[in-house]
């Protein structure tokens, strides 16, 4: 869904105050089904609205359609979307709130600045490309993919407004003599078999899109709609001003049957094929070089985000939905094969294209179609490749030529090493619940609904497995202490240790009296309601100390990991703060200081902590500042954030803090030298604790997926498929932090699943 400027005040005037507790402050646009505004929750994030028309509201069918749109909306929510943060179909007027992503639609581009260049081409056909195949891997098919529906962000088109998709499993079927879509964007099966629309459809609208971003028109063209229907039955497109390189990708897009069109990861694999000089980096991960290295860029600049401005152009929009036209029986067509059903293919044989007649605007002595053109194109591939080998060129043979992916990791001796890694999964628990695991030599010691269980972090193995109470849920990822494997309860109730080879209980202990619970350097510390602090020794389970905390009152703890003290922190009503640093082992204050500012501690280094600096005008949650504080000099170093965060969590490595927000947002501060080094927006809502090793910054999508980031560069280079959980329209709420260690990176998904992949090369996950 796209922000679009106001189109009038009749729209508006027809709007509530207030979808949900969001606060509705501005019309963005009106289309035939809703009106999208520009809306805040209570904490100030902002968000698109989409509320449905009244008239809309008050049938059935549409009320099954929209709940429909907030279903695959929420299934895709991802890197190429707005993020679903809130809806709700059942309201008296239903609404549906995503991330606001500023950024113009294509269709408003092209308009003000005309056809795209060859380059902008290949970016938005590799980012739709990833787009599809994301979206169609959860078995939805969009149906109404066209220009207005492609929002151009900062990081890449993003594919908005499922209102008329349509997951696989729906049984909610358009109606007899309708077709609804938009009609020079609909794959010919749309207008001959409806019902049985699959994935190549959006292929064909992708074919169409392309065109229309390269010459501001569509491949059919006529004012009028059944023209255009019978054109896309029965016409062969016209390509001209589509670029040579390109349009014979296009034209097997734009293939009469579904069978002949590419599949989003062949469109993929062609465009790094065809055009290997080209600058992906906005959509695809950095390719291998030929001796296995990672190519990089210069890190960006360190000025405020708003003032750089979007890499395609500033602005934002929404335009209107799709057209219905009624009475299909009476348009012309012949008889052809149904579109696919059914569960979606991942990979589809590529069989050759068969265009009749001729094509329009190309040179068919230049463009190849169909089995003849893909031998050429073999041909070509092959001595590109050659000649870039020879110059030293960046791109890997093993990625452009689709040869074994490991081909690049093997070095020069062309050999892999005998303890070379190979990723993983399992699933240990058989799915149920979020696995949360954390990494101890050489082991992954997990905690899921009803088990606890270690796994060899070399393949996956399971080493032991313990079975918990049916109603004892683990709180958060076990924590590793002095030698044994300990884990809280969702109760908070119990605390078990366990022997971390062979899975047996070392010794358990009743916590429910207490109020607080929190492991730090081998240490249990368990917090009473009279603000008393015990710490409990993690080896033996036996209680080492009993005592209040200084000016702590009922101290709440956090620690970080590395680090040997453990921190209570405390917020006045005028908001001062206070943080005391304590050993844990003692219980003796190490240090203790008062700032004049609301602040939240989020990490520490050797001889300093990191602070947050709350924004006083942004609402709970929102940080302007990043503070380093060295206690041992009280020097303060602060870095201001040219725009407030909303409720970021943080890594720190170094001098550098790595903040992950709310809604999706990454920045990169480096508080040595006091300033942003870069900010890149994922669009992954909700995301987990980054974490990072240097090299890379790491955080898990509550879709399943693991993104990995470059830290110097700021720019998205690998991430995994999607692991959805039986409940796939449900968002879970807290993930936990990805484990990286020994060059590996190492994940729980929704789906009960947890994986492990190279660290040491994001681009091949």
């Amino acid at each position: 869904m796209a922000p679009q400027h106001n189109t009038g005040a009749g729209a508006e005037a027809e709007l509530p105050e207030y979808a949900g507790h969001y606060h509705l402050e501005s019309c963005l646009g009106s289309g035939g089904m809703g009106v999208v505004h520009l809306a805040r929750s209570t904490s100030g994030m902002k968000v698109a609205v989409k509320v449905v028309h009244a008239e809309f509201a008050r049938d059935p069918e549409f009320r099954g359609r929209f709940r429909q749109e907030v279903a695959a909306a929420r299934r895709v929510s991802g890197a190429f979307t707005a993020p679903v943060v809130d809806a709700d179909p059942e309201a008296e007027r239903p609404w549906m709130a995503t991330l606001f992503i500023p950024g113009p639609t294509l269709s408003q581009h092209v308009k003000r600045n005309g056809p795209m260049g060859s380059g902008e081409l290949r970016r938005l056909m590799a980012g739709l490309a990833e787009a599809l195949r994301d979206i169609h891997r959860v078995g939805v098919v969009h149906r109404d993919l066209k220009p207005s529906n492609v929002l151009l962000a900062e990081d890449g088109p993003k594919v908005i407004d499922f209102g008329i998709s349509r997951p696989k499993d729906s049984e909610l079927r358009t109606e007899t003599g309708k077709l609804i879509g938009t009609p020079p964007f609909m794959a010919p099966e749309q207008f001959r078999r409806p019902r049985e629309v699959g994935p190549a459809a959006d292929i064909f609208a992708l074919g169409s899109v392309l065109v229309h971003a390269a010459t501001g028109r569509g491949p059919f063209d006529s004012d009028s709609p059944y023209v255009v229907a019978y054109q896309v039955v029965h016409d062969e497109p016209d390509l001209t001003g589509v670029p040579e390189t390109l349009a014979p990708m296009v034209l097997r897009c734009l293939a009469k049957e579904p069978e002949d069109r590419p599949t989003p990861d062949e469109l993929m694999r062609e465009l790094r094929s065809v055009a290997a000089s080209y600058d992906t980096q906005a959509f695809i991960p950095a390719q291998r070089s030929p001796d296995g290295a990672q190519e990089t860029e210069p890190a960006r600049e360190s000025e405020p985000a708003q003032e750089r401005g979007p890499a395609w152009e500033s602005g934002s929009a929404w335009e209107s939905g799709s057209a219905e036209l009624s009475g299909s029986a009476g348009l012309p067509g012949r008889a052809g094969s149904a579109g696919l059903s059914g569960p979606v293919r991942l990979s589809q044989p590529s069989g050759p294209s068969r265009p009749s007649g001729s094509l329009k605007g190309v040179d068919r002595g230049t463009v190849r179609v169909g089995a003849r053109w893909r031998g050429r194109r073999r041909q070509v591939a092959l001595a590109l490749g050659a000649l870039m080998l020879v110059a030293g060129g960046g791109f890997a043979s093993a990625q452009v030529f689709g040869e074994d992916a490991d081909g690049a990791a093997r070095g020069a001796d062309g050999a892999r090493s005998a303890d070379a890694f190979a990723p993983w999964a399992t699933r240990p628990a058989g799915g149920a619940g979020l696995p949360q695991c954390a990494y101890d030599a050489r082991r992954l010691l997990c905690a899921q609904e009803g088990w606890v269980y270690a796994l060899d972090a070399s393949d996956g193995r399971v080493l032991w497995r313990h079975a918990l109470s049916p109603d004892d849920r683990p709180r958060e990822a076990p924590v590793v202490a002095s030698g044994l494997v300990h884990v809280l309860t969702h109760s908070g109730e119990r605390v078990e240790a366990f022997d971390p080879a062979s899975g047996e209980v070392r010794w358990e202990r009743d916590v429910s009296a207490y109020q607080g619970v929190h492991y730090a350097a081998g240490t249990l510390l368990l917090t009473a309601a009279d603000g008393t602090v015990t710490g409990v020794d993690a080896a033996s389970g036996r209680t080492g100390w009993s005592r209040r905390i200084p000016g702590a009152g009922a101290p709440y703890f956090v620690s970080f990991p590395g680090d040997s003290l453990v921190y209570a922190t405390s917020t006045s009503g005028e908001g001062r703060t206070r943080v005391t640093a304590v050993a844990p082992a003692t219980g003796d204050v190490r240090w203790d200081e008062r700032f004049d500012e609301a602040l939240t501690l989020v990490g520490a280094t050797d001889d300093s902590v990191v602070l947050l600096a709350e924004d006083g005008d942004g609402g709970y949650g929102m940080a302007d500042a990043v503070i380093r504080f060295s206690p041992g000099t009280k020097v303060s170093r602060r870095v201001a954030l040219s725009v407030a965060l909303q409720q970021p969590t943080a890594a720190v490595h170094g001098d550098r803090v790595y903040l992950m927000t709310y809604d999706g947002a990454l920045v990169a501060v480096d508080t040595r030298e006091e300033k942003r080094l870069w900010s890149l927006q994922t669009a992954v809502s909700r995301g987990s604790v980054p974490t990072v090793d240097g090299t890379h910054v790491y955080f898990s999508a509550p879709d399943g997926r693991l993104l990995a980031v470059d830290a110097d560069a700021g720019r998205l280079v690998g991430q995994t498929g999607l692991r959805l959980g039986a409940h796939s329209d449900e968002v879970v709420s807290t993930l936990p932090a990805p484990e990286a260690a020994d060059g590996r990176v190492y994940a729980g998904a929704p789906d009960g699943t947890v994986f492990a992949v190279d660290g040491r090369d994001p681009s091949g996950w």
